[in-house]
């Protein structure tokens, strides 16, 4: 009797399309196992405690970087990102990792409350849990980064993790539950699965306690649905159409040098990108010279050959193509590149000025080496546009001056002033967005505490001779309470 074929599917090389790897389907029994060992595991990866989990993410965070070619190489293969690029990623990624290892413990320390003076006999304390068993859904854009985000912020709260990469990015995922298990005390505390949408539909509704998810936020939505149908709670960090704010005083050889970068590395394939430029028309002209002069200098290539790489999803390209397209339909300049930039799997840089902002290019995410410049009259008006989109991920303000008010008025969840992507390698500050951006945060305090749940404890040190939680109440009770009501309205709470 012939074996039956476990379904599988296989991990392309984006630049050539060649097969580098084949790995499994993982059904949705075999997630419902998986869960249900990481489950097991959770107990005793809890009771490690603090500084036993921390030296096992400490050394985990050593091996990597220890062995950051050999991770690079395989991020640069299945993503087509030259090797400097994912060099800069994972070292970003480790140190993610130990700064959670190494604050987990304060920031989930129990915390006293102030009982207020009705209550002054009791004593109040908040304890932080770990959840349970966390899912992460990863992205492929930078599969070894943003998973870590979550994977390294549960692990550290103590929290044990099932790990389903994306299907263009498996090698990278399994290579990171792999070097983790090494030094792992034991196992099922992190876990890698494979496979295709229907294995990240069987994790959502799987008995994970948390799910937290990274990709477009049309699939955000749908895994919303899912984890929602079982409560099971989630963190979406989705996607965006980051603003890049310039400043009449701002410095603009810097302005354009960072906000071309932001544009275009990883092929434009950021979600805290530069997608569009609001420009004070004051030095709108210098600004867009300069972006000119720079983009003629950047191409796009095989790893070692382009200053970045390919589409890597392919489907994306049609999405390039057809923003380009509206762009200039609608009244939009190609002044540098066009529709011929875009030669599959690569896409050249395409520099757009005075877009409409009604245009599809201008409202919708373009995932793309693609960056729109835009002239304003007043800094109001490059506010008001910023906020205008049904994205609020991240923000660049390039002002001398007014840098902190400028960035105070956007709807978004993180900006940085005079820098780009100054936010995700900062580890001591939470990485999330508001509306079609997600949900949530993940990296610092407020990402450790996302897997975590609060446990209110309010104990009696001694008894007081009111009784007003009884059924002995009495009339004079009452007026008590009522009278200190009415005079300290929350004081000395």
């Amino acid at each position: 009797m012939a074996t039956k074929r476990r379904p599988s599917f296989n991990s392309h090389n984006p630049v050539n399309d060649e097969v580098v790897g084949t790995y499994p389907i993982i059904s949705k029994g075999e997630v419902t196992g998986t869960v249900a060992l990481a489950r097991a595991a959770s107990a005793q990866w809890q009771e490690l405690g603090f500084n036993g989990r921390k030296r096992v993410l400490v050394a985990w965070s050593s091996l990597i970087i220890n062995r950051i070619d050999a991770i690079a190489g395989l991020v640069s293969l299945e993503t087509g990102k030259p090797m400097s690029d994912a060099r800069l990623e994972i070292s970003m990624a480790v140190s993610h990792i130990g700064w959670a290892a190494r604050h987990a413990e304060s920031i989930m320390r129990t915390s006293y409350r102030r009982p207020g003076l009705l209550m002054a006999n009791m004593a109040a304390t908040v304890e932080r849990s770990p959840i349970g068993v966390v899912g992460v859904i990863g992205p492929w854009n930078y599969p070894v980064f943003t998973p870590v985000g979550s994977i390294a912020y549960a692990l550290a709260a103590g929290n044990t993790v099932v790990f389903k990469p994306s299907e263009y990015t498996p090698g990278v995922g399994m290579w990171l539950a792999e070097s983790f298990n090494e030094i792992a005390p034991f196992t099922d505390i992190f876990t890698t699965i494979t496979g295709l949408g229907e294995t990240g539909g069987a994790l959502c509704i799987s008995d994970i306690d948390k799910l937290s998810f990274t990709g477009s936020t049309r699939t955000a939505k749908l895994v919303a649905a899912q984890c929602a149908s079982v409560m099971t709670p989630v963190v979406l960090e989705c996607g965006g159409k980051d603003p890049v704010i310039v400043a009449a005083d701002a410095d603009i050889k810097r302005a354009v040098d960072a906000t071309m970068w932001s544009a275009l590395a990883n092929a434009g394939q950021s979600c805290i990108g530069a997608e569009r430029v609001y420009v004070d028309e004051k030095v709108a002209d210098e600004f867009i010279a300069r972006a000119i002069e720079l983009a003629a200098t950047i191409h796009a290539g095989a790893p070692g050959e382009g200053n970045y790489g390919p589409a890597t999803m392919p489907s994306q390209i049609k999405v390039i193509q057809s923003h380009i397209k509206a762009a200039i339909a609608d009244g939009g300049t190609c002044v540098y590149g066009g529709p011929q930039s875009v030669k599959a799997p690569f896409v050249q840089p395409v520099v757009l000025v005075d877009v409409p902002e009604n245009s599809t290019a201008v409202r919708e995410e373009t995932f793309g080496p693609i960056i729109i410049i835009n002239r304003v009259d007043s800094m109001k008006q490059a506010i008001e546009l910023s906020n205008t989109s049904r994205y609020g991920l991240g923000a660049n303000v390039w002002s001398r001056r007014k840098g902190k008010q400028i960035a105070s008025q956007l709807t978004c969840g993180m900006v940085a002033i005079n820098s780009t992507f100054a936010f995700a390698a900062v580890a001591s500050v939470p990485f999330g967005g508001v509306k079609d951006s997600g949900s949530g945060r993940v990296h610092g305090p407020e990402g450790l505490l996302e897997y975590t749940y609060a446990r209110t404890i309010v104990r009696t040190r001694f008894y007081l001779p009111l009784k007003f939680l009884s059924f002995k109440r009495r009339a004079q009770d009452d007026k008590l309470v009522i009278a200190l009501t009415r005079i300290l309205k929350g004081r000395l709470g």
